[in-house]
């Protein structure tokens, strides 16, 4: 079995890192400067501070996305978005692009998501079945089998359909909360101290004000699966699940 992520380390690298070096990094620069560490020239632009600090807040998620990347060896369609999220994050605060963009940005990875979820469930690989039915998750075999022969393969396939509605709405949530926090939080032009701090201000309120929420929805979703399959095969969690 793959080694699982840890949430810890996904909280630490994509959200308090970030915010702790967009906060602390021009008053980290500027006692350098003073101890003759660093030249005091080379932030001389007034935009290279911003810049820079920005930039390097997104190498931690960015690192971290690499390291999961070559841990699983392969391709994850929520981390190739989540990618792209920090990449038009740094571009938008590098090239001083509009700061009401990144409303727009934080909005549509999780509406991409959730588009993604509604699609897949007209293909025979409906997404929220290929995250979550995993044969190193779950006694996949044992639970097919068992379904095959209640032929209760149908009403299987409904309460996947029912599941990932549900999965699709708790990313429009994400979405709406995305685009409502960055507008009420963003209005400093792009590439300032004051995006950042904004930015950053918008990472630490991200958690308590949209994913807990979205995560709630989705254990909600993932109790009602496991109800489900327990009913359609008679089998204990413990079955159910590769422990």
């Amino acid at each position: 079995m793959k080694k699982k992520e840890n949430p810890l380390w996904s909280i630490i690298f994509n959200i308090v890192i970030p915010i702790l070096v967009l906060n602390r990094f021009e008053k980290i620069v500027v006692r350098l400067q003073g101890a003759n560490i660093i030249s005091s020239e080379l932030f001389s632009s007034p935009t290279a501070m911003p810049a820079t600090a920005l930039i390097v807040a997104l190498l931690f998620p960015l690192g971290y996305f690499l390291y999961d990347w070559f841990r699983a060896r392969k391709t994850n369609f929520i981390s190739i978005l989540g990618f792209a999220g920090i990449l038009l994050t740094g571009i938008i605060g590098v090239f001083q692009l509009p700061t009401e963009w990144i409303a727009y940005k934080e909005a549509s990875v999780p509406l991409i998501i959730g588009i993604a979820v509604l699609v897949s469930m007209r293909t025979p690989f409906p997404l929220l079945k290929k995250l979550l039915f995993n044969p190193d998750i779950m006694n996949m075999e044992k639970i097919e089998a068992i379904l095959e022969e209640r032929n209760l393969q149908p009403e299987f396939e409904q309460t996947i359909n029912r599941s990932s509605y549900f999965l699709a709405a708790s990313f429009g949530f994400s979405a709406i909360m995305n685009f409502v926090l960055a507008k009420i939080i963003m209005h400093s032009p792009s590439g300032t101290p004051e995006f950042n701090a904004e930015y950053s201000r918008m990472l630490g309120l991200s958690f308590p004000v949209i994913a807990l929420p979205a995560t709630i929805i989705m254990v909600v979703v993932l109790f009602y699966l496991f109800k489900k399959i327990k009913q359609f095969t008679g089998l204990e969690i413990e079955e159910i699940m590769k422990m």
